[in-house]
């Protein structure tokens, strides 16, 4: 056979389309240069995408990960193409303005894989994250790009120990806030710093790495099971060389693409499983993200639906006791989630990345052991860890982690902040009165821009000793790891002439987060907050520049997803 042929295997692969015929032998020429022979070229090629790199301990192993991948695509018959991808640390960006460009990198990540994936024609993919953005980013390229495709979180990383407990860098950042509080020394601090987190890895806690993690195998796009297996875990290597395969199967055997696996029944399963675990609340800024790659209306008040009906059955951290490696101990994910299918409280037909079904992929799994996991008989909380409230000041809604509160309700006056950094100034001199409720306003998608999180106020909060004294209202993220009292993405953000926009110091916001009402409101009048909508000075445009510019001009609210294009659409080349 001669490379000018149009011959190949029984089975045209979409990639066919990069190399065959004659007026594409220079593209042979490159994949030639790269090590290929023809019999090689002929194959599936897959992109294996990953966001490994030196930019934080999430993604400190994750190119080692994507070696075993491409050696189980190329076992399955499979050509693979590693594809690093772009990735931001929520780490090293916590507390400054670098973290604008966290939720930002989300929509790099989807836009990167799209660029590479539609340009060189993979017939598949596979993906490897680690860090909070990067798996909603790579589970919305898989989505948006519908070839077959399997995602793998790339794992947590081991919790340090200090006096016989276990800690994790939560644990630091309130040790911030008890040294400003008088309650621990810089010493202290040292020692904390030095030992949360011992190994590469994503946090370890249910923070949004983890919860994202659980989503993935909730929505059928991933492995059941992998992704509660800590990152430096050596059954690791055999579980991605094995799923590699499976994947190549799938690719010859013309599996179910994406789109008819991310249906609304698999959306509401992803809801289900944040609920049951107390995940965090930016999986309800991403489960409508990956539903609008897919062409489907997923939003806030989808999510609320699945929240308010899921109890609260997993005791993991930040809210509860536990951590990813214990919860792999008893079983990982699939114990949580055959628990709840077993209630009605999943859709056991939905397909997964296999082609079987939930309920099938699940046959395996074991019962809760009753202190990690409980049986639904007995739950934590009967409505789950994460709640949406509605009111006068968020009419499309915001986010509250309720696992672990104390008090679900508050009344207090407001104390307004207009940046992050106002606020922070702030919380650090402790100018602020037990019962305020602290508002950040200007912090969303377009106003940030970029939807900073606020983990480094609320953990000093806590620090502080007053996580549950006083409440925390914005229309910005919060980590998963936050703990307290704390309300973020609020909807339709400030800058956009929500009710934010208008609050002032001292007037009084009421907080009721209980089943029956699920409320905020300021206790104004409506007349009176038109009125102050009506005159209020319109904020002056910011000139940005460069991806932050970009990003503004196109994101959409909270409620929706902030996402930045119309979703849905299927390319020419895809149909």
């Amino acid at each position: 056979m001669t490379d000018d042929t149009n011959d190949g295997p029984a089975r045209r692969f979409r990639s066919a389309t990069m190399y065959d015929g004659l007026i594409r032998a220079t593209t042979r020429s490159f994949l030639h240069a790269m090590g290929l022979d023809d019999a090689e070229i002929r194959r599936p090629h897959v992109g294996v995408f990953h966001t490994g790199g030196e930019m934080s301990p999430c993604n400190g192993n994750l190119q080692l990960q994507a070696q075993h991948a491409k050696t189980g695509i190329y076992a399955g018959g499979g050509m693979p193409h590693e594809c690093p991808v772009v990735s931001v640390s929520d780490g090293l960006t916590m507390a400054h303005s670098g973290m604008r460009f966290s939720l930002v990198s989300r929509e790099l990540i989807a836009d990167s894989v799209e660029a590479s994936v539609r340009g060189h024609q993979w017939d598949a993919i596979f993906a490897i994250g680690g860090c909070d953005k990067n798996l909603p980013g790579l589970m919305m390229a898989i989505v948006r790009c519908d070839v077959p495709g399997v995602f793998l979180h790339g794992g947590a990383a081991m919790p340090g120990r200090i006096d016989g407990r276990d800690v994790n860098v939560v644990d630091t950042y309130e040790t911030i806030g008890k040294v400003i509080a008088g309650t621990a020394t810089a010493d202290d601090l040292a020692t904390m710093s030095h030992a949360c987190m011992p190994t590469l890895g994503s946090c370890p806690g249910q923070f949004t790495a983890n919860t994202m993690g659980m989503v993935s195998e909730a929505i059928g796009l991933a492995p059941l099971g992998s992704s509660m297996i800590p990152a430096v875990y050596s059954e690791r290597a055999a579980l991605i060389r094995r799923t590699a395969q499976q994947l190549m199967r799938a690719v010859m055997d013309d599996a179910p693409r994406p789109r008819r696996i991310v249906t609304r029944e698999a959306l509401e399963n992803a809801c289900a499983v944040v609920s049951a675990t107390g995940g965090s609340t930016n999986a309800a800024l991403h489960i409508p993200a990956i539903a609008n790659e897919a062409g489907l209306s997923f939003e806030l008040d989808d999510v609320a639906a699945v929240f308010a009906r899921t109890p609260l059955i997993a005791d993991l951290r930040p809210g509860g006791r536990f951590l990813a490696r214990d919860l792999h101990e008893i079983g990982g994910a699939p114990v949580v989630l055959r628990e709840l299918l077993r209630k009605g409280l999943l859709h056991g037909d939905a397909i997964t990345w296999t082609g079987r079904t939930l309920a099938a992929e699940l046959a395996d799994a074991g019962a809760p052991d009753g202190e990690i996991v409980r049986p639904l008989e007995r739950p934590i909380s009967a409505d789950g860890g994460v709640a949406v409230l509605k009111g006068n000041l968020c009419p499309d809604g915001a986010l509250l982690k309720t696992a672990g509160l104390k008090t679900l309700v508050h009344r207090g006056p407001a104390r307004v902040f207009d940046s992050e950094e106002a606020c922070q100034a702030a919380v650090q001199s402790r100018r602020y009165e037990l019962g305020d409720v602290i508002v950040i306003r200007n912090e969303g998608p377009k106003g940030g821009p970029g939807m900073r999180e606020m983990l480094g106020i609320t953990a000093l909060l806590y620090g502080q000793g007053v996580g549950d004294k006083v409440a925390l209202l914005t229309d910005g993220r919060f980590s998963g790891a936050t703990r307290g009292l704390c309300i973020g993405y609020a909807s339709p953000e400030a800058v956009l002439g929500g009710p934010l926009a208008v609050l002032r110091d001292g007037d009084m916001i009421a907080i009721d987060a209980r089943a029956e009402a699920r409320s905020i409101a300021v206790e104004l009048e409506a007349e009176e907050i038109a009125r102050r909508l009506r005159t209020r000075a319109q904020p002056a445009p910011k000139r940005l520049g460069g991806v932050l510019e970009k990003y503004a001009a196109t994101v959409r609210q909270a409620h929706l997803g902030a996402v930045t294009h119309s979703g849905g659409v299927v390319w020419p080349r895809d149909e």
